[in-house]
């Protein structure tokens, strides 16, 4: 029997000054989750970082956004993931992606970290690269040297608002990830609407 998504992490920096940057698009995906369950983060030190805790199904799932950094954040994750005895296949990691346009979302299992600093962290504390992560697409500068300020400055007004209606749409998918339903979870988040044209 496949498990469904236990702990999702949404990958970000902390405070006030990241809130509205490209490489915290992780951070608005939990909130959005947490918002819809009318679920409320709390700060855990034990986890590194802001918890919410949701029940689904009978069944406890977990929301995290770490509050070390992005490049420290496999240490909240593994401390959260070790506590409850959640394994790799039961965590999704929800990221900002430089190699997706603004407006796509794309789910996978496994692979590298290309280049991110939070999914690095994760596979190295881990121990594994094989978590799902949810790909949010903010598009990429065109030149590799302005990737950082890329990722550490706000979208433009365009961007924004296709990012938050990727973020929006891709909800549709939660209660397939959560009950282990992967392919029919992908199928949602990898249609696009029919107003769109596709």
């Amino acid at each position: 029997m496949t498990t469904g998504i236990r702990l999702i992490v949404g990958l970000g920096n902390p405070g006030r000054e990241y809130e509205a940057t490209r490489h915290n698009a992780g951070f608005w995906w939990v909130d959005a989750v947490a918002a819809g369950k009318s679920a409320c983060f709390k700060p855990e030190k034990k986890f590194h970082g802001l918890a919410a805790r949701l029940a689904v199904n009978n069944r406890e799932v977990w929301l995290l956004k770490p509050e070390t950094f992005m490049n420290l954040s496999g240490r909240a994750v593994s401390a959260l993931a070790g506590f409850y005895k959640i394994t790799p296949d039961e965590i999704l990691v929800v990221h900002d992606e430089l190699d997706l346009p603004p407006g796509t979302v794309r789910l996978k299992k496994g692979g590298g970290h290309g280049g991110h600093n939070g999914l690095k962290d994760i596979i190295a504390q881990l121990g594994t690269p094989d978590f799902w992560r949810l790909r949010l697409g903010i598009g990429h500068p065109g030149d590799r040297d302005a990737v950082v300020n890329f990722v550490l400055n706000a979208p433009q007004r365009a961007e924004q608002e296709l990012i938050d209606a990727a973020v929006d749409t891709s909800l549709a998918g939660l209660p397939q990830l959560l009950s282990g339903d992967f392919p029919a979870a992908m199928i949602k988040l990898h249609t696009k609407p029919k107003s769109e044209g596709a």
